[in-house]
């Protein structure tokens, strides 16, 4: 039902752009769903982009534009967030925070935490709103402004793991990278929480390759490596990456 709801939203969006000449706009979206809208999209004579504030943008809002328009202008914004350095403010404060002020998911892009201060991306429409009313992120003071100056923190990094596993098949990477039961992971795919390479898949038996991005949901996001051969037991060494 869910994704129904999502799939009938994609298309009022290009209902609405086709019928009205104007631009539409639909998000924030999360990497999976705005692989989905593009899929949805593009066999629609509606032209259509994605932009998240910032060129590695994680969550993006998705644009249906008429043919008049440029299509790079997007109605989202910065605010930031300062505080002392020696606070500590986790990207789930600064969402929990905006939340707590009765805001949907989908006006909250990506939030990138730096040193003594952090930046969200919204939409445009609530940025004075959050500035006038957020004055604490979880119990650490801060002053808020539209906008940032300078570089932006960095996104996520990336730590090096290694894992052994019976074979490269979805289930027992899911299993080892996320250090789970294989029914566990099996469980997790069927109910269609891992995407792989934005696209999510009931597919136990997919065979991983080296440059897959894996998504679990509620549990992170992996590169696969390649991977360095095998024990004497037989079982794969799997090197990968995971968002820290």
């Amino acid at each position: 039902m869910e994704a129904d709801l999502f799939t009938a939203r994609i298309d009022d969006t290009a209902d609405i752009t086709e019928r009205t000449q104007k631009c539409k706009y639909l998000g924030f979206l999360s990497p999976e769903q705005a692989a989905a809208a593009a899929l949805r999209l593009k066999n629609r004579g509606v032209r259509f982009g994605f932009w998240g504030g910032y060129e590695e943008a994680q969550r993006v809002m998705l644009g249906c534009f008429p043919d008049w328009a440029d299509g790079d202008e997007f109605p989202l914004t910065a605010v930031t967030f300062k505080y002392r350095p020696a606070d500590t403010v986790s990207h789930r404060d600064v969402l929990g925070s905006l939340m707590g002020l009765g805001l949907k998911r989908e006006a909250v892009g990506d939030i990138l935490i730096g040193n003594g201060y952090s930046v969200a991306f919204v939409s445009e429409d609530i940025a004075d709103y959050i500035v006038s009313q957020l004055v604490k992120i979880g119990r650490v003071g801060v002053t808020a402004h539209v906008g940032f100056e300078g570089e932006l923190p960095k996104s996520d990094t990336l730590a090096d793991f290694s894992v052994t596993v019976a074979s490269l098949r979805l289930d027992c990477v899911v299993a080892a990278i996320v250090g789970i039961s294989r029914g566990a992971a099996v469980e997790k795919i069927t109910q269609g929480f891992v995407s792989v390479n934005s696209f999510a898949t009931e597919k136990i038996t997919l065979t991983v390759n080296e440059g897959d991005i894996i998504t679990v949901r509620g549990k992170g996001k992996f590169i696969i490596g390649s991977d360095g051969g095998t024990t004497r037991k037989n079982r794969v060494v799997l090197n990968y990456k995971k968002y820290v």
